[in-house]
């Protein structure tokens, strides 16, 4: 159920906010975001917005077992007791109620649109440094937040164009009249600093902030075009943002509440599910109006572990929550609520929905019961997890393991990417082959790969605007494994071909067999333009 017309939140084509996460080496989030986004770069090169919407629409639309009601606002929870039964919304477009019954809810609407509905314990505003010993929380508490901005788009002409202010737009006559904020018009500019809000009430407020937000960021643009040289002549503004992109507003309360210290020390719970590593970057909530820094980047290590358990409700059975609103303090969520962050947080609740819904658990029995199988089953699907090691299958382990070089023990070492100053990858050259063999007939269901996607690649998912030379890196990374074929050995000793593809373009990949076979062996034949190969794992499942 979701209250808007295109999917993504702040990454859809309505507020158009770049996808951030962990910083650091090798710490890019992988499962669900890593499909998205290298499907993105694959079709959508040069990058446009409604391109990027289609994606994420077909992930959700066209996915089996998925009954999306899109326009659709969530009004009313019917409970019993600390249950809910059922939620109805209201779809503006059909004028229709629509009544969802579940086992289980999960709530990703960034406000926490259940918090009020079902009487959920949550947050709002920031908590007192004393409270949870926090350096960076203000010596008092209050219901400050950070604010919200509505991002503008540019794109350069061959040519000089004009740009006429609205009477109604703020006026800012020269640089002083913006103190500290950078103006200068670059690839990467979408001034995020066009924000207001952190004092007001980011929900009740946000139709008040939003005419505030228009003011202010058209008169910007006036300031960039017409009052000083900002190399802005051949520039226009080509879209400004109507929704306002929100950071911050409530926060429920889970069975932990993840802290400042909690990331300093590197969050190594035993239910870690998700991870971190964006500073704390926490801006000041009186916005544009304040004429200082507009946010201080604490330090926070990267990564560090989210656990489980602030996913899920204290005092609502079978509600699940992930994204910006989930069990934190102010400080903390100052770093996990960037996008990248929120959407592994998303891929493990949706994992333990199934978990819960399969072994008729309640979220907070999971823990107790299932912890490790939710863990399993988020790295099998290639999503990190720092410091745990992926069980690979018995007969993985049990082959024996050859190739036409390299070493090829470290596919399956149930780590799938560099990490602690190790490659742990296959390395080799096209038309190189590896290959598993058995000690008897195997029947065979399975075949998992995870290539190299360089995950380091220096690009966001969108640009921030269009300068005339245009945006070269949007495709798909050289590195990733373009071609490549399966073949296996039946009971007559004949290689036969099980799967074969000359356009891969993703980094997991599960390959769906009904073989019986005495070894199984990969052969690469193309990239997408490197000349070495890199494999993470290549594993066999029955």
């Amino acid at each position: 159920m979701h209250d808007r017309p295109v999917l993504g939140g702040n990454a859809s084509s309505e507020i158009r906010m770049w996808i951030c996460g962990a910083h650091g080496k090798n710490n890019r989030e992988t499962g669900i975001i890593e499909e998205i986004e290298l499907e993105s770069l694959y079709r959508n090169s040069p990058p446009i917005f409604s391109i990027w919407d289609s994606i994420l629409y077909e992930k959700v639309a066209f996915e089996p077992n998925i009954k999306l009601l899109m326009n659709c606002s969530c009004m009313n929870a019917e409970m019993n007791d600390d249950t809910i039964k059922s939620i109805t919304g209201w779809q503006l477009t059909t004028e229709t109620w629509h009544k969802v019954k579940a086992k289980h809810f999960a709530d990703c609407s960034g406000d926490g649109i259940l918090a009020p509905l079902t009487g959920a314990e949550f947050r709002l505003g920031r908590e007192a440094e004393n409270e949870f010993n926090e350096s960076i929380a203000p010596s008092k508490p209050d219901d400050k937040t950070m604010g919200m901005s509505c991002l503008i788009q540019l794109r350069e002409f061959d040519s000089p164009q004009k740009f006429i202010s609205p009477a109604w737009a703020y006026k800012y006559p020269d640089d002083n009249s913006l103190p500290n904020r950078d103006h200068q018009l670059s690839r990467w500019q979408n001034f995020w600093w066009l924000e207001v809000g952190g004092i007001s009430n980011t929900i009740d407020d946000t139709e008040e902030l939003k005419h505030e937000l228009q003011k202010i960021v058209y008169g910007i643009w006036d300031h960039i075009k017409n009052h000083g040289d900002h190399g802005a002549d051949n520039w226009a503004i080509e879209w400004v943002g109507s929704l306002p992109g929100k950071r911050e507003s409530r926060r429920f309360v889970g069975d932990h509440i993840l802290t400042q210290n909690d990331l300093r020390s590197e969050g190594k719970f035993d239910d870690i599910v998700a991870y971190g590593g964006w500073s704390m970057d926490d801006h000041h909530p009186e916005g544009l109006y304040y004429p200082g820094v507009p946010t201080i980047f604490h330090k926070a290590p990267t990564p560090y572990g989210i656990p489980y358990r602030c996913l899920y409700s204290k005092n609502i059975d079978n509600m699940f929550f992930a994204g910006r609103n989930i069990s934190y303090t102010h400080s903390a969520m100052s770093s996990t609520r960037v996008m990248a962050t929120c959407g592994i947080m998303g891929q493990a609740i949706g994992i333990a929905a199934a978990i819960c819904v399969k072994k008729n658990l309640t979220p907070k029995s999971l823990y107790k019961e299932e912890i490790k199988k939710l863990q399993e089953n988020l790295m099998n699907d290639d999503c990190y997890l720092p410091w745990h090691r992926r069980p690979v299958s018995k007969l993985t382990k049990s082959a024996i393991l050859t190739a036409s070089n390299g070493n090829t023990e470290i596919l399956r070492n149930g780590i799938d990417r560099p990490a602690d100053g190790k490659e742990n990858s296959w390395k080799g050259e096209n038309k190189d082959w590896i290959k598993y063999e058995f000690k008897s007939i195997e029947k065979i269901t399975q075949i998992r790969l995870i290539f190299d996607s360089n995950l380091n690649r220096d690009i966001k998912n969108m640009p921030s605007s269009y300068p005339l030379s245009g945006n070269s890196k949007f495709d798909i990374p050289k590195t990733l494994t373009k071609e490549y074929k399966i073949e296996y050995l039946n009971e007559n000793n004949s290689w036969l071909l099980a799967f074969e593809t000359n356009n891969n373009y993703q980094r997991l990949v599960k390959i769906p067999v009904k073989i019986e076979a005495k070894a199984v062996k990969l052969t690469i034949k193309a990239t997408h333009g490197a000349e070495k190969v890199q494999i993470f794992a290549f594993d066999v499942n029955r």
